[in-house]
């Protein structure tokens, strides 16, 4: 085997969505043993993670690469040649700290390492017998990579391990601003249907005026002839007073009908100012009672989202509290067997060295 664990330690594994590019995707179930590997034949650094039999991390190490700690127990590096984020969530930020140390001391021995290997390149002026498909390994098996005597020594927590990437699961599903968006909609709808039937009692009133309007100008016509006449018969006729009469009466029936034609058209214009005031009215009322259900309707609805939010919440913490009791439970069982087994170790150490 050319290659051995220089230093382990355990952390949950993450890879970036390759889809978003933002999310993580957990690729490991549990915490899971990470380990810095060197290969003495090629002067590689690497990183690498079994979970069972399935490699999830084989990132080696170039002098371009940088790991960030973005939170106080999680940390990321980019690897280009896998093309992803590798992100790893940490039990402690001692933990994160010591990996993040790791991580520079072998980038650094790694820069050496190539600047060397460039000079002899030059010294000896022969092309690198390196191809691109170097990165291929000796398969590992899971006992190889098991850790460090430190490591192995250290209690596998996992409370508090998940990284601070991880998506919120509770969002609230609200859209305020699609729902304004339809209800003025629907405002606008009325208000243009409103605004068709002022549109259409509009036509039908101009058409009563153009009706009287042809009314008034046959009664001019109407009006005229008869003033013809009158001055036909006064001229034919030798009874000028009873033709007089006649034209005086025919003179007041005129003024009268255009006085008539002139009230019908006022009355005309106060109807259509009483028809556009009353259905601006009714407009509003409606457009007011409309608002009203809808603001009820909605409050109704927010009403029994934050009660249902609120039992939610509650549930929530129940179970958050009862998974910390059974948490701190297995802690404390487990703090007692691996007690035991430090004592056991000790124990069979005396007796190996005894014998």
């Amino acid at each position: 085997i050319r290659e051995q664990p220089i230093f382990s330690t355990r952390a949950h594994v993450f890879q970036i969505d390759p889809n978003t590019k933002k999310n993580w995707v957990p690729t490991s179930k549990h915490a899971v043993t990470v380990s810095y590997f060197y290969d003495s034949t090629r002067n590689v650094y690497r990183i690498i993670s079994l979970d069972g039999s399935k490699a999830i991390i084989n990132s080696t190490i170039t002098p371009n690469m940088t790991f960030t700690k973005t939170s106080q127990k999680f940390g990321q590096w980019a690897d280009s040649r896998a093309n992803t984020v590798y992100g790893l969530g940490f039990s402690s930020e001692h933990h994160l700290s010591k990996f993040a140390e790791k991580f520079q001391e072998f980038k650094e021995a790694a820069r050496i390492a190539k600047e060397k290997s460039h000079e002899k390149m030059e010294l000896t002026s022969t092309p690198s017998q390196e191809s691109a498909g170097g990165d291929i390994q000796s398969p590992l098996t899971p006992e190889s990579i098991n850790g460090t005597d430190d490591e192995r020594a250290m209690p596998e927590v996992t409370q508090n391990s998940e990284p601070r990437a991880e998506p919120t699961q509770n969002a609230l599903p609200f859209t305020h601003s699609s729902t304004i968006s339809k209800h003025w909609e629907a405002e606008l709808a009325t208000l243009k249907g409103n605004n068709a039937k002022l549109t259409a009692a509009l036509l039908e009133s101009t058409a009563n005026v153009k009706q009287w309007k042809q009314q008034l100008a046959a009664y001019q016509e109407e009006a005229e002839r008869l003033h013809k006449r009158v001055t036909e018969l006064e001229c034919v006729s030798s009874q000028a007073n009873a033709v007089h009469t006649h034209k005086t009466e025919l003179n007041q029936t005129i003024q009268e009908l255009e006085s008539t034609l002139k009230k019908k058209e006022e009355e005309i214009e106060g109807l259509k100012q009483e028809i556009e005031n009353a259905r601006e009215l009714q407009a509003q009322r409606d457009s007011l009672t409309q608002k009203l259900q809808e603001v009820e309707i909605r409050n109704k609805d927010l009403e029994g989202q934050l009660s249902d939010l609120e039992q939610r919440l509650e549930k929530s913490q129940n179970e958050q509290e009862a998974f910390r009791n059974n948490l701190k439970t297995l802690l404390e069982i487990l703090d007692g067997k691996i007690f035991e087994l430090t004592e056991l170790r000790d124990n069979l150490a005396k007796l190996i060295e005894c014998s």
